[in-house]
């Protein structure tokens, strides 16, 4: 693949970004009502005994996204309904192509004293990139889900400093990530990358944050708790249906399951060297437990292969992220029968979390599991040839630095 400069890189994903805006925009905005109307109602007064303000989860547990992100969407109510969806949705589509970026900053930072060829990096971020974009577009313009669009894109900033070793930042990220779309509790084993002794403040950080945007909901009307119990059909395509669950609705232990496996699966991970995984491992234990298949939720996925395949591993075609796509989005236009989809989804996430979590990944020196969690000693030179500007940086990287590196060890749409 021929070289690329910085400006080319960007230009090539704002373009591509542009263009599924554009194809789906006008048939978009499926969901942005239970948005907007969350929006109106927590800048409601409660003084009144209204059923907005802190006693939204009460009267309308059906909404099930997070305060945060009620309060983002009410940021567009001076608007007219369309014009306030139009603009939520750019803004939406801007924060993928900031993810994208991001993602390769962080790689840059945690591959930073390897010797890494950062230019063969920036082409592996613009090729995962070309993959998740669409999907991106899909939970942002499509469906209009603000709350899984913040949720996303804080756990893709707890990612960032994960990789900066800055533990309160990590705590404050994952908290924002929680306070959009409570099903980011799965990404929370992103805490355990950290040094050992960074995880209290990071914890502490995380829980505070948690605590002021949830609990006032909880301790300003009990009947909130109601909101926890909101069950959806479960869909003749989803993987509960192939492993055995024929309920007709979201069973009492599906959601807690989904979050204990999310959060064993990404501890699993950390302690096998493996963080980069946590979010897709996540992702992955909501589709697998999930009684819908709102293609939508494989937004998520999605940032997990991205995540996977820029820091996870070193091969310069992001295959899991296009893997991804075809198979879990393609398989919705190309596979007629439900129970087929569902078996396919199943399949994936099978897959895709072995490989990730107990199939041999190229190390660079010794991985140190149980202090370090996944610090490594980077050797004086690799063989992935001379280092490049990193992705964002914009100068010429001098090369390998001595010493070792400072890189740390997912019924109705709005119901899920």
């Amino acid at each position: 693949m021929p070289a690329i400069s910085q400006r080319m890189h960007l230009v090539l994903l704002s373009a591509w970004t542009v263009l599924w805006f554009v194809l789906v925009e006008p048939h978009g905005g499926f969901s942005w009502h239970y948005l907007h109307t969350g929006g109106q109602l927590i800048y409601q007064d409660t003084s009144d005994h209204g059923t907005g303000g802190l006693n939204l989860y009460a009267h309308h547990p059906e909404l099930q996204m997070g305060p945060l992100s009620f309060l983002a969407a009410g940021l567009f109510n001076p608007f007219p309904e369309v014009t306030g969806q139009f603009l939520a949705a750019a803004l939406m589509s801007l924060l993928g192509l900031v993810i994208v970026v991001l993602a390769g900053r962080s790689a840059a930072h945690h591959f930073l004293g390897t010797g890494t060829n950062h230019q063969r990096l920036r082409q592996r971020v613009l090729i995962a990139g070309l993959a998740f974009i669409p999907m991106w577009i899909e939970v942002a313009v499509r469906f209009g889900h603000l709350d899984d669009v913040l949720a996303l894109f804080f756990t893709t900033l707890a990612v960032r400093a994960v990789t900066r070793g800055d533990a309160a930042l990590t705590g404050v990220f994952l908290a924002l990530a929680m306070d959009s779309k409570p099903t980011a509790l799965a990404f929370l084993p992103l805490l355990l990358a950290l040094p050992r002794e960074k995880w209290l403040r990071a914890g502490l950080w995380c829980a505070g944050l948690v605590a002021v945007a949830w609990l006032p909901f909880f301790l300003g009307d009990s009947h909130s708790f109601a909101a926890a119990r909101f069950a959806i059909p479960n869909q003749p395509a989803s993987a509960l249906r192939w492993l055995g669950v024929g309920d007709p609705r979201t069973p009492g232990w599906d959601r807690p399951a989904q979050a204990a496996l999310g959060l064993a699966l990404g501890a699993l991970a950390v302690w096998r060297g493996r963080w980069a995984a946590v979010v897709l491992l996540g992702a992955n234990a909501r589709i697998v437990l999930d009684p819908s298949v709102y293609t939508y939720y494989t937004a998520s996925v999605l940032l997990g292969t991205l995540l996977w395949d820029v820091i996870g591993q070193r091969r310069l075609v992001p295959w899991w992220s296009w893997l991804g796509l075809l198979v879990l989005y393609g398989s919705v236009f190309a596979v007629p029968d439900d129970a087929a989809r569902g078996l396919i989804r199943l399949a994936f996430v099978a897959v895709s979390t072995a490989y990730v979590l107990l199939w041999p990944v190229r190390e660079r020196g010794s991985r140190g599991r149980g202090t370090g969690r996944g610090r490594r000693r980077p050797p004086a030179r690799t063989d992935e040839g001379p280092a490049y500007s990193a992705p964002g940086a914009g100068r010429p990287d001098p090369g390998p630095r001595p010493g070792p590196a400072a890189t740390p060890g997912a019924g109705p749409p709005a119901a899920r």
